[in-house]
């Protein structure tokens, strides 16, 4: 038995490791906090790449560079050049052969040579009947010919100049054969009256002529269609005279002027068969490299392709994906390694799907999940903490706040109590029970169940808490749209990680409001209406803190403007600036209604404007409330801390200090 070992060519190698999705996500979130959607934080990722691998736009970049080579190395007079080179050789050999014979006929044909016109290709018409003494000369203008016929094929089919060098007049047959059956095949198929007999049939006698392998009649003319508009679009490059030039050439190609007219009846068939091809553009070539008419057609193909790929890199137009990127061309153009680059990328975001950490929503825009939420809330709390307590690098412990605080007594475990352990009272119990049974201590001591003892905890109410965040013109301008963001998701995930039952309402303000939740708040755009809302915004907030009378209704404001608009009796939004004083009315007597269902205030005031200064700590001494006016930076720490302080059995006063022993004298759990 023989064992051959080659590349993997099955699709996506079954052995290569996973994509690592953790510098991916961390990019994302990084993005969408800093004011990016989810779907523009993904896309900018795969523009970007990661550490290990180049990006959509590092791939787009050398696809123009490449396609900036190929025009700047080559220029298309290469044909002309090589029929030029082998009419001069062919001259030159028959005047060495002129000069060894001396009859009159030979000083005839020296002034019929030296009189050959300055067109190459009307140089090459004017030897046509000329009788050659030298056999090397012969050869040569038979040459011509045979060049020409094989640039003439290579220009529709890829390598057909090599594979037809040296050709017999058998071979020549049988290339004219097959465009005879190529051309009543198209034309069968463009009328309708083709059938798949009729191709099977001429695959079986023509198949060598197509390395593609077409399946079928329309792929094999997609491969010749986009093969002939590459041909078309280098002759539109040409000058003038140049196309001149070959059109007389043509003539020659093989001696015969049948391969032409065949040529030109195959040309007209894919035309009408692909009218959707590029058949009239083209492309200025600046180079010193002579190109054939195969290898231009060649060239023209492969800036097409880039051209494509060029597109499919840029993922600019409507319903773009990864997966549009032809790897196969992207590879053929720019070499494995960058085949492997795309198809990472397109493995990554199709995990990011998978893992479940992006979803498309109904109307197809792609969202952050709430698995994806969680992450970046603990990342985003494990700094809150760090801000709050002062002492980065810490070690974290973790607290479940699922008991309240300890009273200092203690009680017989029961079943189903999840209270922590008295271990001082537990080991005592234990060693005392020994020793009443007779046993001896010092030879150690087994734990009963009738030992355990655990601590008494004071109930924890329940707290609703209304984060009131401006979403107006200024928070965008200023600065102050991603701090925002921030404190929403470290506040969203402490409570619903570890105050599981506490009432979180989010409601963004800015013209008008509306209760938000958190997946929609985070992917937010910057919102450039003006207008503060604080009327409508404390409106829905009441209706949440009615909606749970059982609980210490707690209420976060983060603003940086005086309210500026309010909502009518009728439902309709009054904007006003300056701040008109119906809107302050408003605003006032809901914050009142507020204070009376007794919810803790807060206000973040963010920015030094002392009108807005005054206004706000007036409105907080309404409500017996407090004002805080933190740093950007530090906004997502006051806020947390303002919640924790003011759902603390601890608290004193509208306030309190529970927070401190949340952070300070405990540690703090992320």
């Amino acid at each position: 038995m023989r064992t051959r070992y080659g590349r993997y060519a099955g699709g996506p190698d079954p052995l290569a490791p996973p994509v690592d999705l953790a510098e991916a996500l961390d990019a994302i979130g990084e993005d969408v906090m800093s004011g990016s959607s989810p779907e523009r934080a993904m896309r900018e990722f795969l523009r970007r790449g990661g550490s290990q691998q180049q990006g959509l736009d590092d791939l787009a970049r050398r696809v123009a560079e490449r396609r900036r080579d190929l025009l700047q190395r080559h220029r298309l007079d290469g044909t002309l050049e090589e029929v030029r080179e082998l009419l001069d050789h062919a001259v030159l050999e028959e005047r060495k052969q002129l000069a060894r014979d001396l009859d009159d006929d030979a000083r005839f044909a020296e002034m019929r040579l030296g009189n050959l016109p300055q067109s190459t290709a009307a140089a090459v018409s004017e030897l046509g009947d000329y009788p050659w003494r030298s056999s090397q000369a012969r050869e040569d203008y038979e040459r011509i010919k045979d060049l020409l016929g094989r640039e003439m094929l290579d220009q529709r089919f890829a390598g057909m100049k090599q594979a037809l060098e040296n050709a017999t007049d058998e071979d020549r047959a049988a290339v004219n054969e097959m465009l005879q059956d190529l051309n009543r095949l198209l034309e069968a198929h463009r009328l309708g009256e083709d059938t798949d007999e009729q191709f099977a049939e001429f695959m079986d006698k023509h198949g060598d002529f197509f390395p593609e392998n077409p399946q079928n009649v329309e792929e094999l003319i997609d491969a010749l269609a986009a093969r002939a508009a590459a041909a078309q679009r280098m002759r539109n490059s040409m000058t003038q005279e140049q196309r001149d030039e070959l059109d007389a050439l043509a003539q020659q190609a093989f001696g015969s002027p049948e391969l032409m007219q065949s040529l030109s009846a195959l040309d007209d068939n894919l035309r009408a068969l692909r009218p959707g091809e590029d058949w009239g553009s083209s492309e200025s070539f600046e180079g010193d490299q002579g190109l054939g008419l195969g290898d231009g057609t060649g060239v023209l193909q492969d800036l097409a392709q880039l051209d494509a790929l060029s597109d499919q890199l840029s993922q600019a137009y409507d319903g773009a994906r990864m997966d549009d990127i032809d790897l196969d061309a992207l590879a053929r153009q720019l070499g494995d390694e960058a085949a492997v680059d795309a198809r990472t990328l397109t493995e990554l975001e199709r995990a990011l799907r998978r893992s479940g950490y992006l979803r498309r929503t109904s109307d197809g825009q792609l969202r952050l999940s709430p698995k994806a939420m969680r992450q970046l809330g603990q990342a985003l709390l494990r700094d809150v903490a760090e801000r709050i307590s002062g002492r980065q690098g810490q070690r974290d412990t973790l607290q479940s706040g699922a008991a309240g605080e300890r009273s200092g007594a203690s009680r017989e475990w029961v079943f189903g109590d999840t209270e922590p352990w008295d271990v001082t009272r537990t080991v005592t119990n234990a060693v005392l029970r020994t020793v009443g049974e007779g046993g001896d201590a010092s030879r150690g001591v087994r734990l009963d169940i009738r030992d355990v003892e655990v601590t008494e905890t004071e109930a924890r109410t329940q707290a609703a808490v209304a984060l009131l965040a401006d979403t107006s013109f200024s928070m965008a301008m200023d600065g102050r749209w991603v701090p925002m963001k921030r404190t929403a998701l470290a506040l969203h995930h402490l409570i619903s990680s570890r105050f599981r039952g506490d009432h979180l309402q989010l409601i963004g303000f800015g013209r008008n409001a509306e209760v938000m939740d958190i997946e929609e708040l985070t992917a937010l755009d910057a919102r450039w209406d003006k207008g503060t809302n604080l009327h409508h915004a404390l409106l829905l907030a009441n209706r949440h803190f009615r909606k749970h009378p059982n609980a210490q209704p707690v209420l976060l404001i983060v603003t940086d403007g005086e309210p500026t608009s309010h909502l009518e009796p009728d439902g309709e939004t009054m904007f006003s600036y300056p701040p008109h004083p119906l809107t302050i009315a408003h605003t006032v007597r809901e914050l009142d209604a507020s204070g009376r269902l007794g919810a803790r205030t807060t206000f973040f005031r963010l920015g030094e404007d002392p009108g807005l200064a005054r206004f706000i700590d007036q409105m907080a001494k309404r409500v017996d409330g407090r004002v805080v006016a933190p740093e950007l930076d530090d906004l997502g720490a006051a806020v947390v801390g303002s919640y924790l302080g003011a759902r603390g059995p601890s608290s004193t006063g509208p306030m309190g200090t529970g927070y401190r022993d949340w952070f300070g004298g405990r540690g703090f759990w992320v």
